[in-house]
């Protein structure tokens, strides 16, 4: 079995966030063919999208997986909907969001997935939680994700302790 290294992305912003986070790590690690390698520090940051919603909690985790990319993002879809994630607005609140953000060096774009995610590159609480699990992490197409990093738009990032 072929086994690919994932970076998934993590997010909260309702019902106990850090506890949300805390829990769907727990469940990422027992994915079947999948293993935790590690799991970035957390941040708080404004939402995107509706103004009158509470911050966000955000980070990420690397995985090792023997899953395809389609598999991969079935385990994590599950994994919200026993958060009771409920998908009413784009970028509304929600009790846990799992994005796969890079999986391998590959590049997929179909109806269900797009990786890299369409807008990691635009996303501080994205990239910086990436950044602290491989400060040399660069996308398919060969671009720096620290260099990304730095041209970022500001999303007042504030690690957690």
């Amino acid at each position: 079995m072929t086994r690919v290294r994932a970076y998934v992305g993590l997010g909260s912003n309702l019902a106990d966030p850090l506890n949300q986070l805390a829990s769907a790590i727990v469940e990422l690690a027992r994915m079947p063919a999948t293993t935790l390698i590690a799991q970035s520090p957390f941040y708080r940051s404004l939402p995107v999208g509706p103004p009158d919603q509470p911050d966000f909690i955000n980070g990420a985790v690397c995985l090792q997986t023997g899953l395809d990319a389609h598999r991969l993002l079935d385990q994590l879809q599950a994994i919200e909907r026993l958060h009771q994630r409920r998908r009413d607005s784009r970028w509304g609140p929600r009790t846990l969001d799992l994005d796969l953000l890079l999986f391998g060096d590959q590049t997929i774009s179909d109806a269900r997935l797009t990786v890299p995610h369409r807008e990691l590159v635009n996303r501080d609480f994205v990239l910086q939680p990436l950044l602290d699990l491989e400060p040399s992490l660069v996308l398919p197409d060969s671009r720096a994700l620290a260099e990304l990093r730095r041209c970022c738009p500001d999303n007042q990032l504030q690690r957690l302790s």
